[in-house]
């Protein structure tokens, strides 16, 4: 006996058909774009196929939303990450500035005991 259903897969393929006009219609790094949404739709086929769905695009957009939720999760986990690098620099450089001015203070107090500025002295 054969199946009632198409797979997933076979009811993927045509919602591309059915979408290539419009594919055409976009521009090239677009294109890109539009294959790269329906490669995570393929990614998910499998499950899609288990949610036996009677609209098709259901699960289609459900695994394209799933897919950017993943990358965005990358995208505000490497963000947090250059953050705590920002962070650590910036007191990188808090700290420097605070021993650039106590070696200000210091020369000062040194020129001071002298009876000259270090801007009066000369080499």
């Amino acid at each position: 006996m054969g199946r009632t259903n198409p797979t997933f897969r076979d009811v993927l393929r045509s919602v591309e058909d059915r979408w290539a006009p419009f594919r055409r219609a976009l521009r090239y790094e677009d294109q890109q774009r539009f294959d790269r949404l329906l490669g995570h739709a393929r990614t998910h086929a499998d499950a899609a196929g288990n949610l036996n769905h009677h609209s098709p695009i259901v699960p289609v957009l459900l695994a394209i939303a799933l897919a950017q939720e993943r990358r965005i999760d990358d995208l505000e986990a490497r963000l947090d990450e250059l953050e705590g690098e920002i962070g650590e620099q910036a007191d990188r450089v808090d700290d420097l500035e605070a021993q650039i001015d106590d070696f200000g203070h210091q020369s000062d107090e040194i020129s001071a005991g002298n009876g000259t500025s270090p801007h009066e002295r000369t080499g």
